[in-house]
């Protein structure tokens, strides 16, 4: 699967790709939501994990974006924030998102089978340990 992260958190972001790499997945980072919409353009991944703060735009007003265009539109993308913020979580997902994650909810492994169940739909989809 190609994995498209849009986050302004290089740190964040190098955690993630390892693992997503290590699950066999392709990653791209882009460092600026404008910078993410022209990868997903271009790339067109399977799915697109967005940051909610960035200093160009919100991941809010990037995600109407991604979904207006034909080209885009069916990705499956999921806000990151660490932002607990209803007003926001909402938007995201009437907007089209498939979810809004925390980040300080969730690790990098969980994060990579999450992405999996959200992708394929699979309910209840086993987690691995270790």
């Amino acid at each position: 699967m190609k994995i498209l992260i849009i986050d302004d958190d290089q740190a964040l972001a190098e955690i993630w790709k390892i693992a997503f790499k290590k699950d066999g997945h392709t990653v791209f980072h882009a460092a600026s939501a404008r910078e993410g919409i022209e990868a997903a353009k271009k790339e067109q991944p399977d799915f697109i994990l967005l940051d909610q703060i960035m200093p160009d735009m919100r991941g809010n007003d990037a995600l109407k974006i991604l979904k207006a265009d034909d080209s885009t539109k069916n990705i499956a993308v999921a806000l990151l924030s660490n932002y607990n913020e209803t007003e926001m979580m909402n938007e995201a997902i009437q907007e089209g998102a498939v979810d809004y994650i925390l980040k300080y909810q969730v690790e990098p492994e969980d994060l990579a089978t999450k992405i999996q169940t959200l992708t394929t739909g699979a309910q209840n989809a086993p987690t691995q340990q270790g």
